[in-house]
């Protein structure tokens, strides 16, 4: 009789330090699951962004039927110009060639793209010519348009927002970045370049 309580005592002992154990272990997990999430987190953000920056076709194309080339531009085709702008990491402070010199009206817009994804925020640029059914330039901040440029993946067909404008000469440019060989990059306004000397 003793040695059958003596017994039972030991095994519900094992079970409840098993269960402990258990219990432990699973918390553990669990919290470092977690922050293994919110560490890693950030860095796919990031990771993410630069994807969608460094999403631009290499060729951008001719210029949108019905642009004005600019009559006496700051900057003639064939000059070499430094990029002010950042739109993309890599891209501030690179020599560039003026491929084409245009007078237009120029907007930075937010869209969600037609792929799906988060929304792309303050995209600059796209012209006049590059809006569906725009009526008359310029657009007020804040009008709903629908984008007919093809800078990047999912740019097309997309609902998009006004977000400013300029009417500067707006410029297509040739430079390298990260290696790879942009040709016709829209668009750059005038204020984001700079002489060479």
């Amino acid at each position: 009789m003793k040695t059958f309580t003596y017994g039972t005592r030991v095994a519900a002992l094992a079970a409840t330090g098993m269960l402990l154990f258990a219990g432990c272990a699973d918390t553990s997990t669990e919290e470092d699951q977690s922050a293994q999430t919110e560490e890693e987190q950030p860095a796919q953000t990031e990771e993410t962004a630069d994807s969608a920056e460094h999403d631009h076709n290499p060729d951008g194309g001719p210029p949108p039927e019905g642009i004005q080339e600019a009559e006496d531009p700051t900057y003639p085709v064939d000059s070499t110009v430094i990029l002010e702008a950042d739109h993309m990491p890599g891209m501030q402070g690179t020599e560039a060639t003026i491929s084409g010199a245009f007078d237009t009206v120029a907007y930075s817009v937010t869209y969600t793209p037609t792929t799906g994804g988060d929304p792309v925020v303050d995209h600059k640029w796209v012209v006049h010519e590059e809006l569906e059914n725009p009526g008359e330039p310029p657009l007020d901040d804040g009008t709903e348009v629908v984008l007919e440029a093809d800078h990047m993946e999912g740019m097309a067909g997309a609902e998009a927002t006004t977000e400013s404008t300029t009417d500067e000469t707006v410029y297509m440019v040739d430079f390298e970045m990260d290696g790879m060989e942009m040709t016709n990059h829209k668009w750059v306004v005038e204020s984001e370049i700079q002489p060479t000397e």
